[in-house]
């Protein structure tokens, strides 16, 4: 805990000023959850095929520290941070991997909130076997 995910900056991902574009931040945090799962032996996919889930966004934040650069090395923590009925809640952060031997840089770190829905957007409690994985994946961070 977390689980980590690592990334090579795409230049497609910066802006003229040769820095990532806020947004895509929000796409790595994305990226992690699914790693996130898959390293608990679940599938995101699975979760919407198998269980009829989705989990839409309701609420993100970011908190921009440092700015990553085109081909910059990037590691992206994930961890829940909350399963509660219907209710997930993911943080992350955003370093630059050092080649120096040197710290790890925080480039950026934050949340998202997910509200478990069927396919019309209703509520629906997250399956059994996923709540109970990221549980116990908090518990053993404690």
């Amino acid at each position: 805990m977390p689980v980590t995910t690592e990334v090579r900056v795409r230049y497609a991902e910066t802006d003229q000023m040769g820095i990532v574009y806020y947004a895509n931040y929000l796409v790595w945090f994305e990226l992690g959850r699914v790693e996130l799962l898959r390293s608990l032996g679940l599938a995101y996919s699975r979760l919407e095929t198998d269980h009829g889930c989705i989990l839409p966004v309701i609420e993100s934040h970011c908190r921009y520290r440092s700015p990553a650069r085109y081909d910059d090395e990037i590691l992206i923590e994930t961890r829940p941070a909350l399963v509660r009925g219907s209710v997930l809640k993911f943080a992350y952060r955003i370093l630059r991997k050092a080649h120096d031997g040197g710290e790890n840089a925080l480039l950026a770190e934050g949340e998202t909130t997910h509200v478990v829905c069927d396919d019309q957007l209703k509520r629906k409690p997250l399956p059994e076997r996923y709540a109970a994985a990221l549980k116990a994946m908090m518990e053993r961070s404690e």
